[in-house]
């Protein structure tokens, strides 16, 4: 069966949602306007205003845009690794791979974490339960390792959530301030150290004693 492309109006959104991410990246989600987006895509004002309605409209249609970009390239993808210790550690490659291969302009979670976390209002809601939910599917993933016996049953998932986060945006941030070409080595390393440190011990073999 064919597959059914998405109709014109959509197909617009979705062009016109990418490269809102892209300018986001370059000039922050507060920055981000109905009309420079206009002006950057070459659509009239009016026209973006049919399509978003207002600037919180359209800064939460590209934190929407940049999270579902994050999932294709990352979370569904590793996904259909076995689950357990696999799908975290393909999780952990994709996720590196993402932060090295990003686009001029940065991660605009890293960006708006930052510049939104003191500004109460329903963006940063939204970026908080997406911060939430990435938490969320990493200690699912690790829980699963749990079950099929291979990691700690008292692995606490929620903390190698946090620590798996925290070894990606030190990544980020000595990959791209720092400039250090040890960066993503380094990354690898802290995790391959976070699952062995997870890891369930292997049946001992010893001989019972006679």
């Amino acid at each position: 069966m064919v597959a059914t492309a998405l109709p014109k109006g959509r197909r617009t959104r979705a062009a016109v949602l990418a490269r809102g991410v892209e300018l986001a990246c370059r000039v922050g989600l507060g920055g981000l306007t109905i009309g420079g987006l206009a002006d950057e895509v070459g659509m009239s004002k009016s026209g973006m205003y049919a399509h978003f309605g207002s600037k919180q409209a359209l800064q939460l249609a590209v934190l929407d845009a940049a999270a579902e970009e994050f999932a294709s390239r990352v979370v569904r993808p590793a996904l259909r690794a076995p689950r357990g210790e696999a799908r975290v550690r393909a999780l952990a490659d994709l996720w590196i791979r993402c932060g090295v291969e990003r686009q001029p302009g940065g991660c605009l979670f890293v960006k708006a974490s930052t510049e939104l976390d003191e500004q109460d209002g329903p963006v940063r809601d939204r970026l908080r339960e997406q911060h939430h939910e990435l938490a969320r599917s990493i200690a699912r993933m690790v829980a699963g390792g749990v079950t099929d016996g291979r990691l700690r049953p008292d692995t606490d998932t929620a903390q190698f959530a946090t620590d798996l986060h925290g070894v990606m945006l030190a990544m980020y941030h000595g990959h791209r301030l720092l400039g250090d070409p040890a960066a993503e080595q380094r990354a690898r390393t802290a995790i391959e150290r976070l699952l062995a440190a997870a890891r369930a011990e292997p049946p001992s073999t010893a001989a019972a004693p006679a």
